[in-house]
């Protein structure tokens, strides 16, 4: 059964401490966890709120390549975790063997550099994200071919679903970029529906700076007109 998950995102836009006072609010249960921008101290303030909170089960979590196994232990002993995600050892270097038991469930997420085949082999899969692979297909047509032939022959472990905008802009490493974390209307989710439903993971979470509340609305819009 495929799960559309809200999520707590931590980009410095979102205020996560707030999207955590929400999901209480609306007694959500299960969310996803996108602790990507913030440090150790950060990181265990978040725990420890989030072990207070009314949250019980965390089925797919963005891995930071500072965090370490100790960490992962707690999230999945403590939070149910079924998938990790992390981004390309290229990108943000980052041990496999500090991992261990954990690699088959870790997820490379498609981002800045082509995937690398052996490094998605040695891992559990591929973390589709949708907006950078329509970004590519856009401003980077090779890389997306190279992607597309990737995710075509391993697992898709897990989804993050952002928005499109009609005009580019440049991201603080200087690409150009027409993905976006805060959606303004529905119609910047559409572009999903040029990809087929076997790229929709069991676990696709909504990586973006909106509120729960709002994010809420997503879900039911990629539900009831995305994916069907």
């Amino acid at each position: 059964m495929r799960k559309i998950l809200v999520s707590i995102t931590t980009t410095y836009n979102s205020d996560w401490r707030a999207k955590i006072r929400e999901i209480n609010k609306f007694g959500l249960e299960e969310v996803a966890l996108f602790p990507t921008c913030l440090n150790k101290k950060e990181r265990k303030e978040l725990y420890g709120m989030l072990e207070k909170s009314i949250v019980k089960s965390i089925p797919l979590v963005h891995l930071r390549d500072d965090m370490v196994l100790k960490e992962l232990d707690f999230l999945a002993e403590r939070f149910k975790v079924r998938v990790f995600n992390i981004h390309p050892c290229a990108e943000y270097p980052y041990k496999e063997s500090d991992y261990g038991k954990y690699k088959k469930m870790i997820y490379i997420e498609n981002v800045y550099l082509p995937l690398d085949e052996e490094e998605v082999k040695k891992m559990g899969g591929v973390c589709l994200d949708f907006t950078h692979l329509e970004n590519d297909r856009i401003v980077q047509p090779g890389k997306f071919k190279h992607n597309l032939r990737i995710i075509e022959k391993y697992p898709i472990g897990c989804n993050h679903i952002s928005c499109l905008e009609k005009n580019s802009h440049q991201d603080q490493l200087g690409y150009l970029r027409y993905d976006r974390h805060f959606l303004r209307k529905f119609s910047q989710l559409d572009y999903l529906k040029k990809y087929p439903k076997k790229y929709f993971s069991p676990f696709v979470a909504i990586e973006l700076e909106n509120t729960i509340e709002k994010q809420l609305e997503i879900r039911d819009y990629l539900m009831n007109k995305i994916i069907k």
